[in-house]
């Protein structure tokens, strides 16, 4: 929301409106019973003034702006917020993040939804996804999951980190140094 708000306030776009090309933004889309889409679209119109309007092509870029979130099921999103660690290692070429949910809300629904098929962190780039996943149970009941995700490239690190920025900011979560 943040990217919206600022892009479409810019003073880059704001002196466009005198000049043959403008940009026209933004609606937002709503969240439909059949989709786990949970965002908004941002659509930027080029136009060009012309007397002959029925002659006019229009070409459109549109964006998503996606809420981040974490899923055990697909389509599902997690409710509960985890306890993450990080490791890294001493020449920056690879990490490991270590995700903790104690009584995660997958448990309420998996036997409806579906069993679980992964760790899944989406956001507005895409997915990143991970397999090892270990549910811990107490007593013979479920009680917290463990899911590591493996970062082999320092690109890999930078794009785990912008998506915990991400879900840090949508969740009102912060860094605590250990």
């Amino acid at each position: 929301m943040a990217t919206l708000q600022s892009l479409a306030f810019s003073p880059a776009l704001s002196h466009t409106s005198h000049h043959p090309r403008s940009l026209l933004a933004s609606r937002i889309v709503h969240q439909s019973a059949g989709s786990s889409f949970n965002g908004q679209r941002l659509c930027l119109s080029r136009s060009r003034f012309t007397t002959n309007i029925k002659n006019q092509k229009v070409s459109r870029l549109c964006i998503m702006m996606v809420q981040p979130k974490i899923q055990f099921i697909q389509g599902t999103d997690e409710q509960t917020i985890p306890d993450v660690k990080l490791t890294k290692s001493r020449d920056g070429t690879n990490g490991m993040a270590i995700f903790r949910f104690d009584q995660p809300s997958v448990f309420d629904s998996s036997g409806e939804v579906g069993d679980i098929t992964g760790f899944y962190m989406i956001d507005e780039e895409g997915v990143l996804t991970s397999v090892d996943v270990n549910a811990k149970f107490v007593n013979g009941k479920p009680a917290g999951i463990e899911a590591k995700y493996i970062m082999r490239t320092p690109r890999d690190w930078d794009r785990f980190m912008r998506f915990m920025e991400r879900y840090a900011n949508s969740n009102g979560l912060q860094f605590v140094k250990s």
